[in-house]
């Protein structure tokens, strides 16, 4: 166990040096983060074996984060401000007179650009959880735009950067969604900027495709997978772990929109094992909590 445990932690720091190679990294000037915040200890690993079956629809639990992203001015805050700093980061790339390359922004869509917190809602009011009604909600196209994405898009288009959409939309989804976007004037919204889900859910190739013949300037997303594969199907203890070791690129090249409704935040509580009953997930998730 211990020569696998070393083995995967070498591919880990392999993956991470070879991160760079795509996206050329800043030298921070300000001190480094203090030691005690950085997560070291070893998290709780629930057994679903220990849990007695409860009978609240787990729909429920969904209630609070689809309500902070529908109703809180926080969230609209937090958005505006996530847009605000990519502007910032993308005028001090602009600035850099080495790149040669065309330069590129790549960004997710869904949670990042597009709200699909009325989905979360349906779900909750007939006590169901996703893909229930999630292509009929999508094949609506009334999405709505997360607030200051559009506005930073247009003034990367006019600041002559490209936007590549990558998401994992599956393709049936892919007129439906353009046309969504293309009337809340998303620029280049287009079949060769639009990369949806084929085979594979990772991101990563496609990130790479992109990176062949661009500056990448920075990537934009809500759930970690959208920066880089060296996120993918890692437990609790490791997700937070890379993220200290990266955390110089958060703000920076890595720009992130809050999303308490779902992502693989949830599914690392379980080992990503979203076959396991709902009320064993509901006891599993109040088994990750921190009390005192």
């Amino acid at each position: 166990m211990k020569k696998i445990s070393l083995f995967i932690s070498v591919i880990i720091l392999i993956k991470i040096l070879i991160l760079p190679s795509c996206f050329p990294p800043f030298e921070p000037k300000e001190q480094d983060i203090v030691s005690d915040t950085i997560v070291k200890e070893k998290v709780p690993h629930p057994d679903p074996a220990d849990f007695e079956p409860v009978a609240i629809p787990i729909s429920e639990q969904a209630v609070m984060a689809t309500l902070f992203q529908q109703r809180s001015a926080e969230f609209r805050a937090l958005c505006y401000q996530a847009f605000n700093l990519a502007r910032i980061m993308l005028e001090r790339d602009l600035r850099d007179d080495k790149v040669n390359s065309p330069r590129a922004i790549i960004l997710d869509i869904d949670e990042t650009l597009l709200d699909n917190s009325p989905h979360s809602a349906k779900c909750i009011k007939n006590q169901t959880s996703y893909p229930a009604f999630w292509d009929e909600w999508c094949e609506l196209g009334v999405a709505k735009a997360l607030p200051g994405a559009v506005e930073f898009l247009q003034l990367a288009r006019r600041y002559g950067v490209s936007v590549y959409y990558i998401t994992n939309r599956r393709e049936h989804l892919k007129e439906a969604t353009m046309r969504n976007m293309r009337e809340l004037g998303f620029p280049q919204v287009e079949s060769r900027h639009m990369m949806f889900r084929t085979a594979e859910a990772g991101k990563e190739n496609r990130r790479l495709a992109v990176a062949r013949n661009h500056h990448v300037s920075m990537l934009i997303g809500d759930n970690l997978n959208d920066f880089s594969d060296v996120f993918e199907h890692k437990n609790v203890e490791d997700r937070a772990r890379i993220t200290d070791s990266l955390r110089h690129e958060f703000g920076r090249r890595f720009i992130v929109l809050p999303n308490a409704m779902y992502g693989d935040w949830e599914g690392a509580l379980y080992d990503y094992n979203f076959a396991i009953s709902d009320s064993v997930k509901m006891a599993i998730r109040k088994q990750w909590l921190e009390s005192f």
